[in-house]
């Protein structure tokens, strides 16, 4: 396991997770990074560690650079056991280190995770000298933890960014210019919509912190390291952030023998013929962390489900419970569904759109049984007159 130099005397020493699957019920197909950075300096210093298991080879990596018991400093930008998990190894190795995290959330957390060890306690606008270069700290609370914290070089304008920035990504390339681009940025849409979409003001903040920096790199903790295409996922945080789409819509449905399916057809087919963009997700088909990320930039959503039981179907109410969580705002939906008796979904999954913060566009639309071409009429013309 040998360490990346990514600057002089700076280097990538984390960890690849090539076969994990799933992050907190989000599909991490692609595996996953935790990455960490070694500066060597007058007073040797490693930006965060790695999710527990990894912990041997963040030491291979460090020691093929320095030996690990001449750290002075870790840098622990957030408590979540994904990057701090290694630290009692790691302080096993490094006995004469201190762990700087911010004050006091992350000394609390971190305490409560693994006990007492010297931490240093930091705030908003604190820096320490590391010899030729420092390092400045700037609190990013609720992105996605009370304790996170972004690390600023400034003599090498990198950020060591954390959470923010990153995406669920395992490669072999620690770069942003060596892989494809449509690829990273897809995988840090799906980041953002799963683990950061709900915390929009903070990263809002974020952004307006780090549009301020002068950035050669911003290093994550997950993903690959961007260089080349900073401008890019700059601009890519801020519309995210802004959560103020302007057109598009989803569909969203189950469906036990086709009779919601074919409303749901019917509504995407609609929206797309008043020249609004639209895609349909079978729940079914679909697994739900991938259809999050299109709801980042979508205006409308529309979510179908027959009635089973008195209730919605289970993958419809998983669908929404999760959707709920994440708290997306300044958005049109509508519920939709076929039933035989009872008919309760539809009306429940309108309750549901609305405690996600949803502006209801449209009545709830119920058909008995099979939909018939009038009704199935009538429901595009009431979506093509949606506002």
């Amino acid at each position: 396991m040998k360490a990346k130099e990514i600057a002089e005397g700076i280097y990538w020493v984390g960890a690849i997770d090539w076969s994990v699957r799933s992050f907190h019920g989000y599909t991490t197909n692609r595996g996953a990074t935790y990455n960490a950075y070694l500066i060597i300096d007058e007073k040797v210093t490693l930006i965060d560690t790695v999710k527990g298991p990894f912990a041997k080879e963040l030491l291979e990596r460090v020691s093929s650079v320095i030996d690990p018991a001449k750290i002075d400093y870790i840098v622990a930008n957030h408590v979540e056991m994904d990057h701090s998990g290694a630290i009692p190894v790691v302080m096993e190795a490094c006995p004469n280190a201190q762990i700087i995290t911010c004050a006091p959330s992350g000394v609390k957390g971190l305490t409560a995770h693994y006990g007492d060890y010297p931490y240093i306690a930091v705030k908003g606008g604190d820096s320490i000298s590391l010899g030729k270069r420092s390092l400045s700290f700037v609190m990013t609370p609720m992105l996605h933890w009370p304790d996170n914290m972004v690390t600023y070089c400034p003599e090498e304008q990198i950020l060591f960014s954390n959470d923010a920035f990153g995406q669920h990504y395992a490669s072999p390339e620690r770069f942003d210019e060596e892989s494809d681009l449509s690829v990273i940025m897809q995988e840090a849409k799906k980041y953002y919509g799963n683990i950061i979409m709900c915390y929009g003001k903070q990263a809002q903040t974020a952004w307006s912190i780090v549009h301020g920096l002068q950035l050669k790199m911003i290093a994550p903790s997950h993903g690959v390291i961007w260089k080349k295409n900073i401008k890019e996922i700059l601009d890519a945080y801020q519309l995210w952030s802004a959560n103020e789409p302007e057109t598009g819509a989803i569909v969203v449905f189950d469906s036990m023998w086709h009779s919601t399916e074919a409303m749901a057809k019917t509504i995407v087919e609609s929206f797309i013929e008043r020249g609004i963009p639209a895609k349909l997700y079978d729940l079914k088909e679909n697994h739900i962390s991938d259809i999050i990320p299109e709801l980042l930039t979508t205006k409308y959503l529309a979510v179908g489900s027959p009635t089973l039981n008195n209730q919605m179907l289970p993958t419809v109410a998983a669908f929404l419970c999760y959707l709920k969580g994440l708290s997306p705002k300044h958005r049109k939906a509508f519920a939709f569904g076929s039933y035989g008796w009872g008919g309760q979904s539809i009306k429940q999954v309108e309750e549901e759109l609305k405690a996600c913060g949803f502006e209801i566009c449209m009545d709830a639309y119920r058909v008995q049984y099979i939909p018939h071409n009038d009704q199935l009429k009538e429901l595009s013309e009431l979506v093509k007159q949606i506002d």
